[in-house]
C-alpha cells in the first residue's frame, strides 16, 4: 500500500511542476466553448492519454524488474534504484537538467512536435486523447523517477498500475490548467515544487527499505525463501 501512496503524492506534487513543462500543451487545447462541464470533459480526455502512456510505460518497465525477481536480485534492484534517486535528488540541477533532455533523443522529440502540431490542427474531441498519449512521451525527470518505481515493482501489471497511479495523481493540477489558467500563482507553485524532492526522498527511502528485507510488515516485508523455491522449481518444471 506505501508503495501507490508514494506513486499518488509524487504524481500529486509534481503535477506542479508538470503545470510549469507542460502546462503550455494543456493551454493550447482546442477548447472552444466555455461549458465548464464540457471543460472537464476536454481536460479529462486529454489527462486520460497522458496516464494511458505511463500505464503502458509502467507494465514495460515492470516487465524489466520481474526479470531481476526471477534471477533473485530484486532486493539489490530496489536498493540500486533507491539510491539512484537519492544521487540524483543530491546532484545539481545544472547536472540533473542535462539528463532530462539528452542530445540522442533530440530527433525523436522533434518527431513528436511535429506530430502534436499535426494533432492540434484537428481541434477534434478524439485528437484530444492522442495528445495526451504523445505528450506522454516527451521527455521529463519527473517520469523517470516513476519508472523507477515501476521498475522496482518487479510485475509488469503492478508497474503498470504503479505509473497509473502517479499519472491520474497529476490530473487534478492539469485539470485545473486546463479549465483556469490562473489557478495558482507563481509563488505557491514554487512551494509545492519545493515539496517536491522531500516525497522522491522518501520514494526512494521505501525501496531501499524494501530491499533491506528487514521484515517490518508492509516497510520492508521479508521475503519468503520458501515461495522463492517453489517458483524456481516451477520455472524448472
Amino acid at each position: 500500500m506505501e508503495v501507490w501512496i508514494a506513486a499518488l503524492s509524487l504524481g500529486f506534487l509534481g503535477s506542479f511542476h508538470c503545470v510549469g513543462m507542460c502546462g503550455p500543451i494543456a493551454l493550447a487545447l482546442p477548447v472552444r466553448t466555455s461549458n465548464k462541464l464540457m471543460r472537464m470533459g476536454i481536460a479529462l480526455i486529454y489527462n486520460a492519454g497522458r496516464t494511458v502512456t505511463y500505464a503502458i510505460f509502467g507494465g514495460m518497465f515492470g516487465l524489466l524488474g520481474k526479470g531481476f525477481v526471477i534471477g533473485g536480485y530484486q532486493q539489490a534492484l530496489s536498493i540500486a534504484l533507491g539510491g539512484i534517486i537519492l544521487v540524483g535528488l543530491l546532484m545539481p540541477k545544472s547536472w540533473t537538467s542535462k539528463f532530462s533532455m539528452l542530445p540522442i533523443l533530440n530527433p525523436f522529440v522533434s518527431k513528436l512536435k511535429f506530430a502534436l502540431g499535426y494533432l492540434f490542427s484537428l481541434g477534434s474531441l478524439p485528437s484530444l486523447f492522442s495528445i495526451g498519449m504523445l505528450n506522454g512521451l516527451l521527455p521529463c525527470g519527473l517520469v523517470y523517477m516513476a519508472v523507477a518505481g515501476a521498475i522496482a515493482t518487479g510485475d509488469m501489471w503492478r508497474g503498470s498500475l504503479f505509473m497509473a497511479v502517479f499519472g491520474w495523481g497529476t490530473v487534478p493540477a492539469m485539470m485545473l490548467v486546463t479549465m483556469a489558467a490562473g489557478a495558482f500563482n507563481l509563488q505557491w507553485r514554487s512551494r509545492i515544487r519545493q515539496a517536491v524532492p522531500v516525497f522522491v526522498g522518501l520514494m526512494a527511502c521505501v525501496l531501499i527499505l524494501r530491499g533491506l528485507n528487514l521484515g517490518i510488515p508492509y516497510l520492508s516485508p521479508e521475503l519468503s525463501k520458501t515461495d522463492c523455491t517453489k517458483q524456481t522449481c516451477c520455472s524448472k518444471k
